[in-house]
């Protein structure tokens, strides 16, 4: 019977107090999001992850002490462990590995390789590529990957924003939404993702066009007619322009109107702090002080069972393909202006 490996990458979060200022400084670290050679990089990471820590641990502390994205995603690895086997992909093991905190690339490619996969499929919990997250987590699980003489064939799914399965996920959630809000006034949709700074989507970084085709595919699927939304983005850092609008923007217009605001997490999967403490608490108290009639979060699809069952779909059609990076579609979905997207010819 062959042995499949399906490696699931997302952010990371500290699991405790002690844990934030390195969290942070493993995050700021990263050549993809502080585009500075070193020492510079090092020097302006411990800068900024010591003066952001305190209040960072103050959100951390609204979630229990730390970050449940772990949790949460290893309720997606059971999850999705359970539909593979099922759908007879022979012995099949998903693993976690977190960019910035543990289990990280190095710990998982050890397990890996220890499992002894005739193949692995790398699979990033991040539906809309960008060269900040899926390439960043891919990158070094590529380098881990050598150090722990893990020689099995990989393939990597490179994104998903219009699968099926995210999509009707998402379209359950807002439903739901939507039927709380009422219709005595039609509410304002925001389909909030994380922001991006302007220059690297200027420099081709596909996201931004990913997120659009998300939010396209959502509303074609929910059917409702004159859906008033706004795709917006969240979580901006530092002094540099970054793609808009702002949500904190959105919300406060919304609400200077009087309506009530649905506001769907777009771009996550699962539950942490830029939707718990980010949306839930900053945003729900900003939209209340401007004058919302109402704000209504969508929670994010987590391990439902559409969202699942999409992932499997894209690890079966990524294990019987030949393409060593493959979008939901197979082959490049990107238009050929966002030279970022990994299938780009000799990217």
């Amino acid at each position: 019977m062959s042995k499949t490996a399906v490696v699931l990458f997302n952010l990371g979060g500290p699991d405790r107090r002690e844990a934030v200022q390195p969290f942070l400084f493993n995050l700021f670290f990263d050549p993809a999001i502080i585009r500075l050679p070193l020492p510079l990089r090092w020097l302006l990471a411990k800068v900024i992850s010591k003066k952001r820590a305190p209040l960072a641990e103050e959100i951390y502390q609204e979630m229990g002490g730390g970050s449940p994205l772990l949790p949460n995603t290893e309720a997606q690895a059971a999850a999705l462990t359970k539909v593979l086997r099922e759908r007879g992909l022979g012995d099949v093991q998903v693993f976690i590995a977190m960019r910035y905190w543990r289990p990280r690339a190095s710990e998982t490619a050890r397990q890996v390789a220890a499992f002894a996969p005739d193949q692995v499929i790398l699979l990033p919990l991040y539906p809309q590529y960008s060269t900040t997250t899926s390439a960043s987590s891919l990158k070094e699980w590529e380098s881990e990957a050598r150090v722990a003489g893990l020689t099995a064939p990989s393939r990597s799914v490179c994104c998903y924003p219009q699968d099926a399965g995210f999509v009707e996920a998402t379209v359950v959630r807002l439903r739901e939404a939507l039927r709380e809000a009422g219709q005595d006034k039609p509410p304002r949709v925001l389909f909030s993702a994380h922001g991006l700074p302007r220059k690297i989507v200027d420099q081709g970084d596909p996201y931004q066009w990913q997120v659009e085709q998300s939010v396209a595919a959502v509303v074609r699927r929910l059917g409702e007619v004159n859906l008033d939304y706004q795709i917006c983005y969240q979580s901006r850092v530092g002094p540099l322009e970054w793609i808009g609008p702002p949500t904190d923007e959105e919300i406060e217009k919304a609400a200077r109107e009087g309506r009530t605001i649905v506001v769907v997490p777009i771009a996550f999967v699962s539950e942490h702090s830029e939707t718990l403490v980010e949306l839930d608490i900053e945003y729900r108290k900003l939209a209340e002080n401007a004058g919302a009639a109402g704000y209504l979060r969508v929670p994010t699809v987590m391990a439902d069972a559409p969202f699942i069952e999409g992932l499997a779909e894209l690890v079966v059609a990524a294990a019987g393909g030949e393409r060593a990076i493959c979008s939901q579609a197979g082959d490049r979905i990107c238009p050929a202006e966002w030279r970022g997207c990994p299938q780009t010819a000799g990217a």
